[in-house]
C-alpha cells in the first residue's frame, strides 16, 4: 500500500495522522491527490462554505528593536522611514473604513523601544469606545511579551487588561518556525517558539480567542512544518482557542534572504492542504490572498481552506517584502473569488460569528447561531 493509500484510510477511519504521515504528505508527488484528501476532510467540517470578513489593517509602527533578516518591514526610529502612529492618527485611520462597514480592525506593528503596555491599552480602549460593536484583533504574542516585559507585568496580566480593555482576539503573526536552530537564523531577537506558544497558552486560559500561523519557504525543512504544526495541534489540544491556522509563504525582497526564490505555488498548495489534514482540531484554515495572490488563494479553497480572510484595504507589512498583489479587495471580489472556486461565501466578523449586510453594505448585523 502506498503512503497515500495508507494516510487516505486513516483519514477515511478518522484517524489522527502523525509526524510520519506529515513528512509523507509534503514528499508525495501527486499534490492532487493530497488536495483531494484535505478537501474532503475541509468539505467534512463545513461543507462548501467560505468566510471572509470587512476588515481594515492598522500597522501603528515599523520600527522593531528585533531586527529579524527574516523582515523588510522594520526600521530603527532615528531612520527616515520609520514611523509610530499616535493613537489619534491610529483612529484617524480606522474611522472612515468603519463607516464603510469593516466589522474588524486588525492592528499589528513592530517592536517599538518606546512603545509598552499603556500606549496599546490607550489604543484598544479608545477604539472600543469609538466602535463598540467593531472587532479588535490586535497585537501577535510577540507584541503581547514586549508589553509585558516593557510593563513589568506577567503575560496573564497584560493579556487581562488588554481584554478589559476591549481586545477581541489577538493575529497569529510572530510564530515563523518553531525550531530553535531555523529561528536563531531568521529572527534571532524574537522570543521563543517556546515563550509564542507560552503566549497563546495564556490567552486560551483567559478566554481570549487566537489565530496562529507558520511563515514557510525560506530555510526550513519539511520536518521543521511538520514539526510546527504538530506543536500548534498539541496547544489546541491544551486549550482549544485557536481558531484559524494561517500558513504564510515567505517573501524574500528586501530581507536578509533576498537571494532565496521563496516557495512555490505547488510548496502552497501542499502546504496548505497538509496544515487541513494534520491540524484535525482547528476549525478555520485561511489562504491569506494578500501572500498567496487571489488567484492562488481561491485554488487553495479547494485544497483545505475554508477561509479566504477578508478586504484588508490597507497592508503595509508583506508589501514592504514585494508583494505584487493588490492591497484591497471589495466584497464583490471576495465573493466572486469564492464563487469561483465552486464555494459559498459567508461573511463573518473575527469570532466566526456570522454577518448580514443589507442593500448599503455600511449597514450589517449580526446573525445568531
Amino acid at each position: 500500500m502506498s503512503d497515500l493509500a495508507r494516510i487516505e484510510a486513516k483519514v477515511a477511519a478518522g484517524e489522527r495522522l502523525d509526524r510520519d504521515d506529515g513528512l509523507a504528505l509534503f514528499e508525495a508527488n501527486d499534490l492532487v491527490a493530497v488536495g483531494a484528501l484535505a478537501d474532503r476532510v475541509r468539505q467534512a467540517m463545513h461543507g462548501l462554505t467560505t468566510w471572509y470578513c470587512v476588515n481594515t489593517h492598522v500597522n501603528y509602527t515599523n520600527c522593531c528593536v528585533n531586527q529579524c533578516p527574516l523582515c523588510a518591514f522594520r526600521a530603527d526610529p532615528q531612520d527616515e522611514k520609520g514611523y509610530l502612529l499616535t493613537v489619534d492618527e491610529v483612529l484617524e485611520r480606522a474611522a472612515p473604513d468603519v463607516e464603510a462597514g469593516a466589522t474588524e480592525i486588525h492592528i499589528v506593528g513592530g517592536l517599538h523601544p518606546d512603545v509598552g503596555l499603556d500606549y496599546y491599552l490607550e489604543m484598544v480602549g479608545r477604539l472600543h469606545q469609538a466602535f463598540p460593536e467593531v472587532c479588535i484583533q490586535a497585537l501577535t504574542a510577540v507584541e503581547v511579551a514586549h508589553a509585558a516585559k516593557q510593563s513589568g507585568l506577567t503575560v496573564a496580566e497584560t493579556l487581562v487588561r488588554l481584554k478589559e480593555a476591549g481586545l477581541s482576539g489577538t493575529p497569529g503573526g510572530g510564530a515563523e518556525i518553531f525550531d530553535p536552530d531555523v529561528r536563531r537564523r531568521i529572527c534571532p531577537n524574537k522570543i521563543s517558539g517556546a515563550e509564542w506558544l507560552n503566549v497563546q497558552r495564556q490567552a486560551h486560559r483567559l478566554g481570549i480567542p487566537t489565530n496562529a500561523t507558520m511563515l514557510y519557504g525560506h530555510v526550513e525543512s519539511p520536518a521543521h512544518r511538520v514539526d510546527h504544526l504538530l506543536a500548534l495541534r498539541t496547544l489546541q489540544d491544551a486549550g482549544g482557542g485557536v481558531q484559524a491556522f494561517i500558513p504564510l509563504p515567505f517573501h524574500p525582497s528586501g530581507t536578509g534572504f533576498e537571494d532565496l526564490p521563496g516557495p512555490t505555488a505547488v510548496d502552497d498548495l501542499k502546504t496548505m492542504a497538509v496544515a487541513r489534514l494534520l491540524l484535525d482540531n482547528v476549525p478555520h484554515i485561511k489562504a491569506f490572498w494578500i501572500m498567496l495572490g487571489p488567484d492562488l488563494a481561491q485554488v487553495a479553497l479547494r485544497f483545505g481552506a475554508d477561509d479566504i480572510d477578508g478586504t484588508v484595504i490597507r497592508e503595509e507589512i508583506t508589501h514592504a517584502a514585494g508583494a505584487r498583489t493588490p492591497e484591497r479587495l471589495t466584497i464583490a471580489d471576495l465573493v466572486a473569488l469564492v464563487r469561483g472556486a465552486g464555494c459559498e461565501p459567508a461573511e463573518r466578523d473575527t469570532l466566526y460569528r456570522r454577518i448580514e449586510r443589507g442593500p448599503d453594505l455600511t449597514d450589517w448585523k449580526r446573525i445568531p447561531a
